[in-house]
């Protein structure tokens, strides 16, 4: 008899099981619960890729040029002081915050420079096209435009899955709903961009962002306190391929790609397991909203757009 187990070894097994079950559940809620709980840290200096002095030490035209914002609150700056918005420091760097970035601004190179921005927070593609366009004045033929936008990712999270989905407010959809309304958005944007060339008879270069994504491709809104989309990583990139499809259509309308650079540094920015974590800058580039940027995240996007101005600007506008 001397192999039967005690009753008291019986219950400690029990404990020990028990205990072990209850840290299990706990550590899985709080990985759950940790964005909440725990708000990753925005870290500080240089976010993003490295821009070259280079292009900015010569003069790329002499003639008058206008700087354009349309979209929604990322053209806006909403999350951020006014003067560190991704559009303000494209027109004059913030040397104070960014020193590093000191004269590599579009008004250095183009001495007449003059800007307007009509993007709004909240508004999704409709609006872009319904209210933003007409506002739009028809330039001089001696007048070159830089258009810069941002459009089509409140239609994909408005309003939060509060009311059913719809175009324009897709939120919680599935994959399958997404694809007819992004089909929409898209010829949306594609009558946006036609208006706005009409705008400039005397030529005009157009940067179109797509989309980031918070949940840094894990589709997990409910980790940062949303309702559940399982689809909504899926739906988005639709979304940017359509992005990318209108930007292939025009010769002078040109892909800024924010979602690349942005993912490891949404809610899951701290994930070392992660396949996007980033050693060297482990931090989150969301304000508190996660619809937009925050400081840092603006000077990312910032620098994604001036890559993509040095490779085409210097040579067109004065063609």
């Amino acid at each position: 008899m001397s192999g039967k187990l005690k009753w008291y070894s019986i219950r400690w097994r029990t404990i020990f099981l028990g205990l072990l079950l209850a840290l299990i559940i706990a550590g899985f809620a709080f990985y759950r619960m940790r964005f909440l709980l725990m708000p990753p840290s925005m870290g500080s200096g240089p976010a993003g890729p490295d821009v070259p002095s280079q292009p900015f030490e010569n003069v790329w035209s002499e003639r008058n040029v206008v700087l354009l914002g349309i979209g929604d609150s990322i053209t806006n700056g909403f999350g951020a002081p006014k003067e560190l918005g991704y559009f303000e420091l494209l027109k004059t760097n913030n040397d104070e915050y960014h020193s590093g970035m000191k004269n590599k601004n579009l008004k250095t190179v183009l001495p007449n420079l003059t800007t307007r921005n009509l993007s709004r927070d909240y508004t999704v593609t409709q609006e872009h096209l319904d209210f933003q366009l007409p506002a739009v004045s028809l330039f001089d033929e001696d007048v070159f435009g830089i258009v810069v936008i941002t459009t089509g990712g409140n239609d994909l999270i408005h309003d939060y899955g509060r009311t059913p989905q719809r175009d324009g407010a897709m939120y919680g959809c599935t994959y399958q709903q997404g694809t007819v309304w992004i089909e929409n958005a898209k010829q949306r944007i594609k009558k946006l961009l036609d208006g706005l060339i009409e705008k400039f008879p005397g030529g005009c270069e157009i940067f179109l962002a797509n989309i980031y994504d918070p949940t840094d491709g894990v589709s997990d809104p409910e980790n940062a306190g949303l309702p559940p989309w399982p689809h909504g990583s899926k739906v988005l990139g639709l979304m940017n391929q359509k992005i990318a499809e209108l930007c292939d259509e025009y010769e002078n309308v040109h892909l800024i790609d924010i979602h690349t650079p942005f993912l490891g540094h949404g809610i899951h920015c701290r994930d070392f397991w992660s396949n996007h974590y980033h050693a060297d800058d482990p931090h989150f580039w969301y304000y508190t909203n996660l619809e937009d940027p925050n400081p840092r995240g603006y000077d990312a996007i910032r620098r994604q757009f001036l890559l993509k101005m040095i490779d085409v600007l210097p040579n067109m506008i004065d063609n």
